[in-house]
């Protein structure tokens, strides 16, 4: 239901619009003066403002402008009397919707302010379209396109194992909820799937849903792009931009990789979940929002939170409605039902027929350990699919490609000289969890009895070591992005786990 803020000084008047616009079904809030009509405005985000153009103290005209400071999207009906017809116009080029000469008829004033909240809708969805492709985040929601094979709500999460149908009873329960929720399991499991299915099911499935990778941005960008920024505000800030809370104002927004997040930002975030409030940077004022946040992690945040890496308070924010999401190592009877369903997604793709697994080479893929999880299986489908010249996929064209060889029947090679050597653990925080370091020889990683971020920072150190530092082939070695090493090198040498000349 959409909200309108009516600002008259006259009650009679005030009360009048207010009462119409109730009848057409929107939720109305109202002001007397321009000042208490800006607290508002800053506070509640309605949906738009129908405001009398002459008030003693801030006229519309001054309204206006302080409403353009908060939101420059939010549409400004004006309502004035014959006489100031010249002024409204002026207040049109300066931003205004629309202006309604008195008296007016309360079918003319409903269809101005239903006209001016769908423009701002259309505006606002196209914004969140135009960010959704930027720093590797996402959108969907909004009346935009439903995922795979049309897939929405709990259909996106493939599988009926006994471990995902805890996970889709888990989805079911919180969905309705708006509280904040915490998804949490290896890189690779499919998060930002079950992310995606809780805003389906939700109350706010029809507005905005909008995602940020969290471990992709530095600690400046991350900030502007999650609270925003003014004009000005730093070296670069030529206009107002609205950050991804306000985006996703009234719908959902995905923080990916939460734990990744500086300490600095930690503080804002908390601030926003307890408040429901933001500042830009570069602002004093304060904004309300009315967002339903997911937050996801590959790593052990009550760790993180133990070692005085990530805030207790936030966690615990976060930590509202937990969804565990297990490893597909953890449900290998889903494999046949996620092969079968990404082979078929690949051949509507490229417009081929479709193509299946034999039974060998199902047996091999559920034999295989998936150190990179769901995102690993998914690859190893399309590259099947569009390299097989069969409709049946055989084991010989898969088999080389998996790089466990105990999932192959074989017992893992010895680490000789020359050889390569396999790290292997569960989950490496990110990392691909199982990599083959190729070249000069390498000892094995212990990887039991030992915390996964231990593995995965020994792992990095020798990968560096093999690369005598040059981060861009070490990164590309582990799979990970350039940033993504960096971030890590840098906490880690804060808390002098590495060496300062890495």
């Amino acid at each position: 239901m959409s909200t309108v803020l009516v600002v008259d000084d006259k009650e009679l008047m005030r009360d009048s619009v207010a009462a119409t616009l109730t009848r057409a079904g929107m939720t109305v809030i109202t002001a007397s003066s321009g000042e208490a009509a800006v607290e508002l405005a800053a506070k509640r985000r309605p949906d738009a403002i129908v405001t009398d153009l002459r008030m003693p103290g801030m006229t519309g005209i001054d309204l206006l402008e302080q409403v353009r400071l908060i939101d420059e999207d939010l549409p400004v009906v004006m309502m004035t009397a014959f006489g100031a017809v010249e002024t409204a116009v002026q207040a049109v080029k300066l931003g205004a919707f629309d202006y309604l000469t008195k008296p007016f008829e309360g079918d003319e004033l409903v269809v101005a302010v239903k006209r001016a909240i769908e423009h701002a809708r259309l505006v606002r969805q196209n914004a969140v379209l135009k960010r959704s492709g930027e720093n590797g985040g996402s959108a969907e929601g909004m009346g935009l396109p439903p995922g795979p094979a049309g897939r929405r709500g709990i259909d996106r999460i493939i599988g009926d194992s006994p471990a995902i149908r805890r996970v889709k009873e888990q989805v079911l329960a919180v969905a309705e909820s708006h509280g904040t929720v915490l998804i949490y399991g290896e890189s690779g499991s499919g998060k930002e799937i079950v992310a995606r299915a809780v805003h389906d099911l939700s109350p706010r499935h029809s507005e905005a849903y909008l995602a940020v990778n969290c471990a992709a941005l530095s600690e400046s960008l991350l900030e502007s792009e999650l609270f925003g920024h003014e004009k000005g505000a730093f070296t670069g800030a030529e206009k107002l931009r609205k950050g991804r809370f306000e985006l996703a104002d009234r719908g959902t927004l995905v923080l990916d990789e939460i734990s990744e997040v500086s300490p600095r930002v930690q503080a804002k975030l908390l601030r926003v979940l307890q408040e429901r409030t933001l500042e830009r940077v570069g602002s004093s004022l304060s904004i309300g929002v009315d967002v339903r946040v997911v937050a996801t992690s590959n790593r052990d945040l009550p760790r993180a939170v133990g070692r005085g890496e990530f805030r207790q308070d936030l966690f615990f924010r976060l930590n509202v409605l937990p969804i565990h999401l297990p490893p597909l190592a953890d449900r290998l009877d889903d494999v046949p039902l996620l092969s079968q369903y990404f082979l078929g997604n690949v051949s509507e793709r490229e417009g081929r027929p479709a193509k299946r697994f034999d039974d060998e080479a199902l047996s091999v893929l559920m034999s295989y350990s998936w150190p990179g999880n769901v995102r690993e299986l998914q690859n190893i489908c399309e590259r099947a699919a569009v390299l097989s010249r069969d409709p049946v996929i055989g084991r010989s064209l898969i088999e080389s490609w998996l790089t466990t060889p105990a999932a192959l029947g074989a017992p893992p090679p010895a680490a000789t000289p020359g050889a390569g050597a396999m790290i292997e653990a569960k989950s490496l925080g990110g990392l691909v969890a199982s990599h083959r370091l190729s070249g000069q020889a390498t000892d094995f990683v212990a990887v039991h009895d030992r915390p996964l971020e231990d593995i995965e920072r020994d792992a990095i150190v020798r990968t560096l070591g093999r690369f005598n530092g040059h981060r861009q082939k070490a990164a590309k070695a582990l799979g990970i992005g350039v940033r993504t090493l960096g971030l890590k090198l840098k906490k880690w040498k804060s808390l002098n786990l590495v060496e300062q000349t890495l």
